[in-house]
């Protein structure tokens, strides 16, 4: 599975309009939902995050991942082509998964679904919620991944043959977080524990500031997230 991971003081820009100083704290805390559900996923044998931020890194490698080095103005096709030549790198060559790092409410069962079905194509992807972005590419071979992401990545990795795996429009795995509207949205369906967290720190720092994203201070838990409890507490030991 490889993990590309922006520098978190550059990541998410579309919410700092609303969000200021949180804009980051949020991009910390997708990435360590994503990594999480993906550590938690049955069938992943390696974890590659590709990254230039050094908190990123650290916390990768304490959360049992490898890190590969990226640029420090990275361009997203390259960081999955440097997760995939690192995964060829580390073990027998064989599936491989590119997945974005801004999924809060992503569930492992999600994703061991997608990995599972995965297995009947050559190149498979899955598209976010807009239907127009990517949240996982997937491919039997490292050499075979051909990343596309970008504006409109769901029609181009359609159109050079990966196979479309429909899943639900509201299920974490489709839930990526670009825009004040998407982070309702996710709130509003449940968040790993690392965004929770930061749901109940906010709240408390902030108990009468008037919010500009619906729902994000009436998030208290993420109570539907299978393991949170179990979670948080490994994570911070």
């Amino acid at each position: 599975m490889v993990l590309p991971v922006k520098s978190f003081s550059r990541a998410k820009s579309r919410l700092a309009a609303g969000l200021g100083p949180w804009r980051q704290e949020l991009a910390h805390a997708f990435f360590l939902d994503t990594l999480w559900a993906v550590r938690n996923t049955e069938g992943v044998r390696t974890v590659v995050v590709v990254t230039a931020d050094p908190l990123a890194a650290s916390q990768a490698r304490t959360l049992g991942a490898l890190v590969c080095p990226d640029a420090p103005d990275p361009d997203l096709n390259d960081a999955v082509r440097l997760g995939a030549a690192k995964c060829r790198s580390v073990g027998p060559e064989g599936p491989v998964a590119a997945l974005t790092a801004d999924l809060p409410g992503l569930r492992p069962r999600e994703l061991e679904h997608v990995l599972r079905a995965a297995r009947n194509h050559d190149r498979a992807f899955v598209a976010d919620h807009t239907d127009e972005g990517t949240t996982v590419l997937t491919a039997l071979t490292t050499s075979g991944l051909a990343p596309a992401f970008g504006p409109d990545s769901a029609h181009r990795h359609a159109s050079l043959g990966a196979f479309p795996i429909d899943m639900p429009n509201d299920c974490g795995i489709r839930l990526d977080v670009d825009t004040p509207e998407d982070l309702a949205r996710v709130a509003l369906r449940g968040v790993g524990p690392y965004t929770a967290a930061l749901f109940r720190l906010r709240k408390a720092r902030f108990p009468m500031a008037a919010d500009p994203v619906q729902g994000f201070q009436g998030v208290q838990d993420a109570q539907d997230v299978q393991g949170v409890q179990g979670a948080s507490a490994t994570a911070s030991s």
